[in-house]
């Protein structure tokens, strides 16, 4: 095809294959690998990024929104050691690495970064990332809440070159499985990448053979473009204005004292600014982020209250987002980092309460606010070693226009929570209990969604250990508009003299179980839209007769008597 002008059928074909081909690498990963966390729960992503910036292209739909910001700075990273090895890259070329002060998130996302060429130019990246279960570290799974640096989360693997020219450096892998309790999963899960970025790379073959180079650079220009103008005709249609919100994490595992997060959301014309000043210190724990997290977290609910915007990295040129040096928001290496979802949801938290000024009817009330990491290791009689690593769900907030979701997954992602018949088939565990958590929404309007309980017993006669890794347990997920707060987040394990609390109330590590002894999770719901007093008699009435309220909450909360409207 000529260069020139893309019409606007031909742009809506090349963005929809385009975005075809992420999904499919996204699919290709989750059916080949080994680890549950991706192929259950989909805590993965594959997109393509900018050939010189690393910028955002295109990400595919299943895999984690966290995934869209961060991994433009994790592929700027390898544009950057390319620089300076004065190597240029190669057709084959592959890097890999997991250092989360470079990439973002955590040192679990092992993500692989491969340039693509076009007739000997290089045309654009490709990168895959994955959660790996398991890659040393003081906490089988990762999420230890008494690490003080990030050596004692996980090995950390700076960006290294994995290939070079199509031979992969059987040396590099050798490395990183000596560092892993789970060799043969995070084998699979590594091969299963390489398999999607080949993918990738033969659909980009095919699509470029059909439309041309040119015409597929323009369309990734336009559609670049179109996503700045999309989000600065969105912020014109708001009002002018500065709105303020602050929430608190409930302490770092080493310090039990609160963390505050806090923004300053400004809008000004078709521009917006997110001031994080005023938040928390770099702490000593492990619920520090990088600021390529920070970053892509504000895309995230950026995204949220603008749905209709694409993944593109044209969404964030209208906005500012100031992350203030020396904070929780952008920790310098080796600050510990692991329990980063922890404090990127309150991030979101405290973004959707500002929006609530602006833009009322565009946002939800908090979620729950926490993906309760949830770690069981142990040995079984054959001297194997097992670890069942996973999140949980728990309610999201009420809406203008409807309940929130009962049981949902976190609003940083796409992924869904493994399936409890699937855990059990893995690993040597019994679910007591997994059912919803009555009462445990926020009231309002629009009630929050409830969270749910989970009750897990240990079933290895040589027993078990347990890593929690929580938040929500000491401030609420809040309401909004109105609205009440949610329930809180509980946590207990049983032992010999009967059931405890962890003394931090959310995270915990080391914690003995013998067998037939379990943990249980009471997760937080989700905020209340709306005043109570407006929430119809019939809905009320409906919560109760399904057992999602109790009678005597239902007059707590609402001086509902029995009876409708």
């Amino acid at each position: 095809m000529t260069e020139g002008p893309l019409d606007p059928i031909t742009l809506a074909v090349l963005a929809g294959r385009m975005e075809q081909i992420a999904d499919e690498m996204d699919a290709t990963l989750f059916r080949a690998a080994f680890n549950p966390i991706i192929a259950e729960a989909h805590d993965a992503s594959h997109g393509l990024y900018h050939a010189q910036t690393g910028d955002t292209l295109v990400q595919g739909k299943s895999g984690l929104p966290i995934f869209v910001g961060v991994m433009s700075f994790a592929v700027k990273a390898v544009i950057d050691k390319v620089a300076e090895t004065g190597r240029a890259p190669q057709d084959g070329d592959i890097w890999i690495f997991n250092d989360a002060h470079i990439g973002g998130t955590h040192l679990n996302d092992m993500r692989l970064v491969r340039p693509y060429f076009r007739d000997g130019r290089l045309f654009c990246w490709l990168a895959s990332v994955g959660h790996w279960h398991d890659l040393g570290g003081g906490a089988p799974g990762n999420y230890n809440p008494a690490a003080k640096d990030v050596f004692q989360e996980a090995f950390v693997l700076p960006p290294v070159m994995l290939a070079r020219g199509g031979e992969v450096d059987q040396g590099i892998i050798d490395i990183i499985l000596r560092n892993t309790r789970l060799p043969q999963s995070a084998e699979g899960d590594l091969n299963g990448q390489l398999g999607a970025l080949d993918l990738g790379v033969k659909r980009m073959d095919e699509l470029l053979d059909s439309y041309g180079a040119d015409a597929v650079s323009g369309a990734l220009r336009a559609l670049s473009d179109r996503a700045e103008t999309l989000m600065r005709e969105e912020l014109k249609g708001l009002p002018d204005g500065v709105w303020e919100a602050e929430d608190f994490l409930d302490n770092d595992g080493i310090t039990d004292a609160p963390l505050k997060i806090r923004v300053r959301l400004e809008i000004s014309g078709d521009r917006m600014s997110l001031d994080f000043a005023g938040s928390a210190p770099q702490c000593l724990g492990p619920v520090n982020i990088a600021r390529p997290t920070a970053v892509a977290t504000a895309y995230v609910a950026i995204k949220h209250i603008f749905p209709s915007l694409p993944a593109n990295a044209g969404v964030m040129r209208p906005i500012d987002v100031k992350i203030p040096e020396g904070s929780i928001l952008s920790a310098a290496f080796p600050a510990p980092v692991g329990g980063y979802t922890e404090t990127i949801l309150r991030m979101i938290d405290v973004i959707f309460a500002a929006a609530a000024g602006a833009a009322p009817d565009r946002v939800v009330a908090n979620a729950y606010g926490t993906i309760n990491a949830l770690s069981i290791a142990g040995r079984r009689k054959d001297g194997s070693q097992w670890v069942m690593f996973s999140f949980y769900g728990g309610g999201h907030g009420g809406s203008s226009d409807s309940d929130g979701l009962n049981h949902g997954s976190a609003p940083i992602s796409t992924a869904t929570i493994p399936p409890m018949e699937i855990l059990e088939a893995a690993y040597p565990v019994m679910f007591r209990q997994w059912a919803l958590r009555p009462g445990s929404g926020g009231a309002g309007a629009h009630r929050g969604g409830l969270g749910a309980i989970y009750e897990i017993e240990v079933l290895e006669e040589n027993g078990a250990e347990a890593f929690l890794f929580g938040e929500r347990g000491k401030h609420a997920p809040k309401g909004v508009a109105g609205g009440g707060d949610a329930a809180m987040n509980v946590f207990s394990y049983e032992q010999d003299d009967g059931w405890h609390a962890p003394p931090m109330v959310s995270k915990m590590r080391g914690i003995g179980l013998k067998q037939g002894q379990a943990v249980r999770l009471e997760t937080p719901g989700g905020g209340g839209y709306g005043a109570p007093a407006d929430r119809s008699a019939d809905a009320i009435a409906r919560d109760v007769e399904r057992g999602l309220l109790s009678a005597d909450d239902a007059e707590r909360l609402y001086g509902w008597t029995g009876g409708a409207a």
